[in-house]
């Protein structure tokens, strides 16, 4: 055994396991969402629009149109990322932007009627991507999951 594995075993608690990085929870998550997102950009139709994009795009059919920070709650996006993805979505006119009548400082995000089309359009994408990323997973294990996918969202929504 090497410096750096008697090092490691060392701070290992008695009848406990190694911290064996691949087992993480951050880890496997990491490694489960380059997954969908190599099977998103394969799989999307459009080699410009990302997995964020069309969230954002989603997000605008689904709750109309909004300010920045609303955009930020209804994705889960950070200030700084959605930025840019606005800035891209504009350059490729598939959203509009307004001045707020009753805040004129306040920027209002719409989906064009080209984004629109182009949420439709990637529906049928969409639902083949999710199930690439389901992959072999039985029925009872999608199901658990996406609550469990769920229940660790929660966690942070409310704390």
């Amino acid at each position: 055994m090497d410096s750096r594995n008697a090092e490691a075993e060392e701070d290992v608690p008695d009848g406990a396991a190694p911290y064996e990085i691949t087992e993480q929870v951050g880890y496997l998550l990491r490694r489960a969402y380059q997954r969908h997102l190599a099977i998103f950009q394969a799989n999307s139709g459009d080699g410009q629009l990302t997995s964020v994009q069309f969230s954002t795009l989603c997000a605008l059919r689904d709750h109309g149109p909004q300010s920045q920070s609303e955009l930020v709650r209804a994705t889960g996006v950070d200030q700084a990322t959605i930025r840019g993805i606005v800035d891209r979505l504009k350059a490729r006119a598939l959203i509009s932007l307004a001045k707020d009548p009753a805040d004129a400082r306040k920027v209002i995000i719409a989906a064009s009627p080209a984004g629109l089309d182009m949420v439709a359009e990637m529906i049928p994408h969409a639902r083949r991507i999710t199930e690439l990323t389901f992959g072999g997973l039985n029925p009872a294990e999608r199901l658990a999951l996406l609550h469990t996918l769920r229940r660790i969202v929660e966690v942070d929504d409310v704390g």
